[in-house]
C-alpha cells in the first residue's frame, strides 16, 4: 500500500490484542513512506498502546449520534465531550497526529457535532472525520452536511450498507473533504466500505483528479489482499473482479477488438491487467479467431467455422470454456497431434484428523522421471504444491486460481474444477472433472502445466538460439 502511494495506513487497533500490537510494531519499522495509523477510543490505554508501538498517528474515534451515546455508551453529551477532548490532549503529549472521528455522525444533531470537531480542534487535533457508520448517507444529504463542517482538514469515512459508499465519498470530496478512508477491495465491517480501487478510479478518469496512486499496482494490490485475507473477489466487482475486463457477448467482443474504448471506460494495462475474451454460445467468429490467434493457431476458414460451431455447442451445454478446452477443440478440428510434455506416473494423498496432510507425484517430465513431494493445509492444497515443486526445476508455474463446483448434489457429486495457472506472464485456465475432488484438481492443474510447459517448447524450437 505505501509502495503505490497511499498516503495514511490505518493497520489495525493497538488494543485488539499483542498480536495486532506486534503487527503495528513491525508495520512501524519498517521505513514505509506513509503516515502510520491506528484506530483507538477515547481512553488512555489505548492512546498508550499506539505511542509505545510506534504508530505516528491515532484515529480517535468517539460517538456523537444520542443513539450511540445513550444506548451503547449510557452516557450524555457533556460526557463524551469530555473524554474525546481529554483524549485529544493526551495523544497530543504522547506526541501522535491526532485524527479526532466522530462516530455514527449521519446520525447525530449537526449542532452538537460541530461542538466536539470545534473543541477538539481547540485543544489540539490535527483533522476531523466524519463516518458513515452504517451507511445511512446519500450525495445530497453530504452536499448539505460536510461544507459547514470543513473548520479543518475532514476526511470521509464511509459503509456500504446501502451500496452507496462510493457516492457518498465521491460527494463528500466535492463538498470539501480532503482525504477519503477507504479500503482494498471494500473489506470492512458487515458490506464493507469505500473500495479503493473504485475510489482512484473514478477520481482519476471521471474527474480527471491525479491522486498520485501507481495506477499500474492496483490489480496487483487486489490479488494480494484477496489472498492473504482468503476472501475472493467478486467476479462481476468494478475494476478488478474477473469480469471486468472480460467480453463473451459477439458484438462486445468484435467491437473492443477492432477500438478498445467501445466497450471499456479505460484499458486495462493502466491497472496492471489484461483484457480477455471469453469464448462461449454467445461469441462470433472475431472473438474466436482473436483468441486462436494469441494461442498461435491459424486456421483456415472451414475450420474457423467449424471451431466456432463447436465452442457454442459447449457453451450452450452450459460449460465454462478454459483455455485447455479451446486448444483441445482446435487441435481435433486442426488434426494437429500433439506429444504431451507432462505425464503423471502416480500420485498418493495422506490425510485424517490427527494427520498433517501429505502429498506425493511422480511425473515423466520431458521423458525425465521426477518425484516431489510436500505438506498443505488439506490434501488439495498438498497435491497442488507437490505438483508445483515438481516441475519447479523446469519451469516457475503459480496457481492464480482455484475454482470449484458440484455439478450436482450429493456426496457423489461430479466435481468440475478450473485453474489458472501462470508462467512467465503468461496465464491459461485449465480443467478438470472428476467425483474426486483431489483427482479432478490434479488432473486442472496438469493440463494447465501441459499447455504452458509445451508452449515454452515450441517457443524454443522456433527460436533455438
Amino acid at each position: 500500500m505505501a509502495e503505490i502511494g497511499v498516503d495514511v495506513i490505518e493497520v489495525g487497533s493497538a488494543a485488539a490484542s499483542e498480536g495486532e500490537r506486534q503487527a503495528i510494531r513491525i508495520i512501524s519499522d519498517a521505513g514505509l513512506s506513509a503516515e502510520i495509523c491506528t484506530y483507538v477510543r477515547a481512553m488512555k490505554g489505548d492512546i498508550d498502546y499506539a505511542a509505545d508501538y510506534g504508530a505516528d498517528s491515532v484515529h480517535l474515534v468517539v460517538p456523537v449520534s444520542d443513539l450511540h451515546i445513550e444506548k451503547k455508551m449510557r452516557k450524555t453529551r457533556a460526557d463524551i465531550c469530555t473524554m474525546a477532548f481529554s483524549a485529544v490532549e493526551y495523544a497530543k503529549e504522547r506526541g501522535l497526529i491526532v485524527e479526532l472521528s466522530g462516530e455514527d455522525a449521519s446520525r447525530a444533531d449537526t449542532a452538537f457535532l460541530y461542538d466536539v470537531y470545534a473543541g477538539g480542534l481547540e485543544v489540539g487535533a490535527d483533522r476531523l472525520c466524519f463516518c458513515d457508520t452504517v451507511g445511512l448517507l446519500t450525495p445530497e444529504r453530504v452536499a448539505e452536511i460536510i461544507p459547514p463542517l470543513c473548520i479543518a482538514p475532514l476526511s470521509i469515512h464511509c459503509h456500504d450498507d446501502l451500496g452507496f459508499a462510493l457516492a457518498n465519498t465521491m460527494a463528500a470530496l466535492r463538498a470539501g473533504a480532503t482525504c477519503a478512508h477507504a479500503t482494498v477491495n471494500g473489506l470492512g465491517e458487515r458490506a464493507g466500505n469505500t473500495p479503493f480501487e473504485e475510489l482512484v478510479m473514478s477520481l482519476e478518469v471521471l474527474y480527471g483528479y491525479k491522486t498520485g496512486i501507481r495506477k499500474e499496482q492496483i490489480y496487483q494490490l487486489s490479488s494480494v489482499v484477496s489472498r492473504l485475507t482468503d476472501i475472493p473477489l467478486p467476479t462481476n466487482k468494478a475494476i478488478v473482479g474477473e469480469m471486468a475486463f472480460t467480453h463473451e457477448s459477439g458484438i462486445h467482443a468484435h467491437g473492443v477488438l477492432r477500438e478498445p474504448s467501445t466497450y471499456e471506460p479505460v484499458r486495462p494495462e493502466t491497472i496492471g491487467r489484461r483484457r480477455r475474451i471469453l469464448l462461449g454460445k454467445h461469441s462470433g467468429k472475431a472473438a474466436v479467431e482473436a483468441a486462436l490467434n494469441e494461442m498461435d493457431y491459424y486456421p483456415d476458414e472451414t475450420q474457423l467455422q467449424e471451431i466456432l460451431k463447436r465452442v457454442k455447442d459447449l457453451g450452450d451445454r452450459g460449460m465454462r470454456i478454459t483455455d485447455a478446452d479451446m486448444m483441445a477443440v482446435t487441435e481435433a478440428v486442426m488434426a494437429i497431434e500433439c506429444r504431451p510434455v507432462l505425464k503423471m506416473r502416480q500420485f498418493t494423498v495422506v490425510s485424517g484428523s490427527n494427520v498433517i496432510p501429505t502429498a506425493s507425484v511422480t511425473l515423466l517430465v520431458r521423458d525425465e522421471e521426477i518425484t516431489g513431494a510436500a505438506t498443505g493445509t488439506g490434501p488439495v492444497d498438498a497435491a497442488m504444491e507437490a505438483l508445483r515443486r515438481s516441475v519447479a526445476a523446469v519451469a516457475d508455474i503459480r496457481l492464480e486460481e482455484y475454482h470449484v463446483d458440484a455439478i450436482h448434489g450429493g456426496t457423489d457429486a461430479l466435481v468440475d474444477v478450473t485453474v489458472r495457472l501462470s508462467k512467465d506472464g503468461k496465464i491459461i485456465t485449465s480443467r478438470g472433472a472428476r467425483t474426486d475432488i483431489i483427482m479432478a484438481s490434479v488432473e486442472a492443474v496438469i493440463a494447465g502445466m501441459n499447455r504452458l510447459l509445451r508452449e515454452e517448447d515450441e517457443n524454443r524450437s522456433k527460436n533455438p538460439d
